[in-house]
């Protein structure tokens, strides 16, 4: 896809664009005058039930407590939050970084900040930005995931490459998507005259050809030279140079690399005259070159020069959220005609459990099996899987349960929740979370809860008729 075709916004929608808002106890009167402030910027406030998306754009505080924080945690961490504090006292600095950790984006002093209104709209509009972008067939199609984990930083690497021109450092296991975040970021940079993608492993350069590899070479320079050749600091030049492991550079090397990233130029082997590059920088490694180069291992100034922005891929146990959705994904992929993708619970329970050593791409080779295997319609059964993926006899049965779990139960008493209370709310998470694992769909839903499609309706019509997230 070309990134012409990509969906951005570079304007409100419409005049007067709707901006959900979320508004503490106290301070209802200002919604008014926040809208009224926002209205020069093509945006007015409204209520988070008025506004045209589910997730509401901003917070309006006077203060900050436990009240405060869980109304800004209600919001969700794709909500984009930017909080605007209109009491009269400024805010503390402890405050601040406590808004941010509750899910806030941005947290604006408004008294103290005669442009807040302004602030906050530029962020919205570039929050809604990086949503439409994360939302494009490019994303969806290459790097499916709709965990908390995956998605914050996919967001962070969409909005480096779409606005920014800095060097980028992706750190991360085998088979944690490396090189297709490179290749996105190549694809949403938006030079006018923008070159290639230039791609080179360093695991897997012959030592007396690396040179050769970067810089080119003249004819005669080396024993086997018979021809002059374009290295790849000249094929990226206008473009992106994607040095894949390039924890693997070996050490005489580095100066080199240093040298043409700072300076722009090179010269080819054998060659007197100096060329002059242009290229954006993007490196994946699997080590920890932070800790590489404490110990010697890569050099700091060229460790400090890639690290621009630096971010790290989790590994697939560490977004186990997203494995029945990408297994999904691959098995409509790898489907030669039309295929049911869904999977009976043993299966994802299966799937659920199992570890992933290589990661994304190991998942993906797993449901290519199964897509072979799997005949006759109907969703995917036990049958499906091969003999070494079906669990052990004496497996005990999974414990979703983890750290986490237990920490939000423990800030949940903290803040004076009774069972009751954690209860209704954790049965209203599990039913938003079905309805969106299942498309809205009330009757899949249903089943995955365990529950009949009229106790359902009737439970979500109690609640309020409880929105998908």
């Amino acid at each position: 896809m070309n990134l012409a075709e990509l969906p951005h916004e570079t304007a409100p929608e419409r005049p007067g664009w709707a901006v959900g808002c979320r508004v503490a106890r106290g301070v209802e009167g200002a919604l008014g005058a926040l809208s009224e402030a926002l209205r020069p910027h093509g945006m007015r406030a409204v209520t988070p039930a008025a506004a045209e998306r589910h997730a509401p754009g901003l917070a309006l505080l006077d203060g900050v407590d436990a009240a405060a924080l869980e109304l800004v945690r209600e919001a969700g961490p794709q909500a984009g939050l930017v909080v605007l504090h209109a009491g009269r006292q400024p805010l503390a600095a402890a405050d601040h970084w406590a808004l941010l950790r509750a899910g806030a984006v941005e947290v604006l002093d408004w008294s103290a900040l005669p442009a807040a209104p302004a602030i906050a709209a530029a962020r919205v509009r570039r929050w809604r930005e990086v949503d439409a972008l994360m939302a494009s067939p490019l994303v969806q199609e290459h790097l499916l995931g709709a965990g908390a984990r995956w998605t914050h930083v996919l967001r962070q690497v969409i909005e480096a490459a779409r606005f920014g021109d800095h060097n980028v450092l992706l750190i991360g296991e085998s088979g944690t998507g490396k090189e297709l975040v490179a290749r996105l970021i190549h694809t949403l940079d938006g030079r006018d005259d923008k070159g290639d993608l230039v791609v080179l492993d360093c695991a897997t350069l012959a030592p007396d050809l690396a040179g050769s590899e970067f810089f080119g070479h003249e004819r005669g320079a080396y024993t086997g030279a018979v021809g002059g050749r374009d290295g790849a600091f000249a094929l990226a030049d206008r473009g992106t140079l994607f040095l894949d492991e390039v924890g693997e550079l070996p050490l005489r090397l580095q100066p080199q690399l240093l040298r043409v990233t700072q300076e722009r130029s090179y010269k080819r082997l054998g060659a007197n005259r100096w060329c002059k590059t242009s290229f954006r920088l993007v490196c994946a490694t699997h080590r920890e070159l932070a800790a590489e180069a404490a110990a010697g291992r890569f050099r700091h100034d060229l460790y400090h020069r890639l690290a621009a922005c630096v971010f790290h891929l989790p590994p697939l146990r560490e977004r186990r959220e997203d494995i029945v959705p990408l297994a999904q994904h691959f098995l409509a992929e790898a489907a030669s005609g039309p295929l049911d993708t869904e999977l009976i619970p043993p299966v994802r329970e299966a799937l659920l459990q199992r570890d992933y050593p290589g990661n994304v791409r190991e998942l993906r080779q797993l449901m290519t099996r199964i897509a072979s295997r799997h005949v006759g319609g109907g969703p995917i059964t036990v049958g499906d899987l091969p003999d070494e993926e079906r669990p052990p006899g004496d497996a005990a049965p999974p414990d979703w349960r983890d750290g986490e779990f237990d920490g939000l139960l423990r800030r949940a008493l903290a803040m004076g929740l009774g069972l009751r209370d954690i209860s209704a709310q954790a049965a209203d998470a599990a039913i938003r979370v079905a309805l969106d694992d299942e498309d809205g769909n009330l009757k899949r839903a249903a089943r995955r809860l365990g529950v009949t499609d009229r106790a359902l309706q009737l439970r979500r019509a109690s609640r309020g008729a409880i929105s998908l997230p």
